[in-house]
């Protein structure tokens, strides 16, 4: 009687919230109050894959549900993107009949990675694929090692395991599980690969599991790469799912040797996320031509790069995480290789949309120095914060005559309209970024 009560509230209060644009969460909270274990009792899809991990949740999960949705399977997923354990009850349960058993084919769930052991404490996906482990949100994450101890308990024995053999941290949940039941993901040695590192900090120097320095044949970028430990033998793991070859500039790569796919996004984030999506369909029997044809040249629809016209600039804004200097990085990276006369605005204003901080020592582990190119005309720095990144620009070596700061982003898109039509790059967060496509001066175009 619980779980049937439990499952009319969730579904009464989704239906309330909906009509009020909101209750993703509060449902799911309020059901779990009233039946405590009802994830347990519930009947879910033979099928349940999980994706977590510190980049690319949302963008791969989005890509499973497009690829298995052409396979004609019934996918339900969290596209709202509420991925603590609320979220994933509400969604479960508003799908479920009063008898407790979901609809659907597949149960696919975006999962927070703090959360993951909260999640799945009454049931376990069938396929859980981990993207990578980065330095994220310290003030709430602490270090990338203690993210992985919140998630391995979360790993079930009969689950199988898709991870990104290039992250040598993320690696480390192979170790103690069932050889068969661990498949890996990866990008030989290409274009993009570097011989040194970049980056502020370098979180790849140390072995996960000796602590003894580690060895690189080749970077793709900050830690991501191929690796191996000396002492203890810890090493970059064959890929089953392989880019075997990559070109960014022209926006293409192939997947094991014999399927082409192009960009529409040319980042080594999105391409990480194909593959990442690539093999987890591939492993729940997806046809390789039906996913050649949905990926290629796909689309994302999360608002992570939206494109707009602003008086006489082509805009494009890229979503980087506040508190993530790694997605900084790969769109500052993304802006250098553009090669185009263009101007750079940054907007730092709200930290974060879920919680209140002013702390910003994680600008300092950003590679603003990727900026001082020729091609850039002019960075912006504007927000609340426009001061704290002014101090961080002082020791980037971009000439104080190429800075402008201002804490208004209404007046940046005024000075940007009245002056000027190189192209425009916005780099900011999910926080902030509507805060600039709202001026009425910013006239939309799509969104990727």
């Amino acid at each position: 009687m619980r779980m049937m009560l439990a499952i009319v509230l969730c579904k009464l209060l989704r239906f309330v919230g909906k009509l009020v644009g909101k209750g993703s969460s509060l449902p799911g909270q309020y059901a779990l109050k009233l039946c405590p274990d009802v994830l347990r009792r519930v009947r879910l899809p033979e099928r349940i894959i999980a994706v977590t991990g510190s980049n690319g949740k949302t963008s791969t999960v989005e890509m499973i549900a497009a690829i298995l949705r052409a396979q004609g399977l019934d996918v339900v997923y969290n596209a709202e993107g509420s991925n603590q354990v609320e979220g994933v009850a509400t969604l479960i349960l508003s799908h479920c009949t009063l008898r407790g058993r979901m609809g659907g084919d597949v149960l696919l769930l975006e999962s927070d990675e703090r959360y993951a052991r909260v999640s799945f404490r009454h049931f376990h996906p069938t396929h859980f694929v981990i993207t990578n482990l980065y330095r994220d949100q310290l003030s709430r994450n602490g270090h990338p090692e203690w993210v992985y101890d919140a998630i391995l308990p979360a790993i079930h024995p009969e689950t199988t395991i898709v991870l990104n053999a290039d992250d040598p941290l993320v690696s480390c949940f192979a170790r103690g599980h069932d050889p068969e039941r661990v498949k890996w993901f990866g990008l030989d040695e290409c274009s993009v690969s570097i011989s040194e590192h970049r980056g502020v900090y370098h979180d790849g120097a140390r072995c996960p599991v000796c602590r003894g320095r580690m060895d690189y044949r080749c970077y793709h970028y900050a830690h991501i790469g191929h690796y191996s430990c000396p002492q203890c033998g810890h090493a970059r793991h064959a890929a089953d799912f392989a880019v075997t070859a990559l070109d960014l500039g022209a926006g293409r790569l192939t997947i094991n040797g014999r399927r082409d796919i192009s960009l529409a996004f040319k980042s080594i984030y999105n391409v990480y996320n194909i593959l990442a999506a690539w093999s987890v369909c591939a492993l729940t029997g997806a046809d390789e031509d039906l996913m050649a044809g949905v990926i290629n040249n796909y689309i994302l629809k999360n608002g992570r790069m939206v494109t707009f016209r602003l008086g006489g600039h082509r805009g494009t804004l890229l979503t980087s995480k506040h508190e993530n200097s790694i997605a900084y990085d790969t769109n500052l990276s993304y802006i250098a290789a553009s090669e185009r006369p263009c101007t750079v605005l940054v907007i730092v204003d709200a930290i974060s949309r879920k919680y209140y901080t002013g702390e910003t020592s994680w600008l300092w582990d950003i590679d603003f120095e990727r900026l001082n190119a020729p091609h850039i005309q002019r960075v912006m720095l504007y927000g609340r914060y426009c001061r704290d990144l002014a101090l961080r620009f002082q020791y980037t070596g971009i000439p104080a005559e190429r800075l402008e700061v201002g804490e208004d982003i209404r007046e940046a898109a005024e000075r940007l309209r009245e002056r000027g039509e190189e192209d425009l790059y916005v780099v900011t967060c999910f926080s902030d970024r509507d805060k600039l496509l709202e001026c009425p001066s910013v006239k939309r175009e799509g969104g990727n």
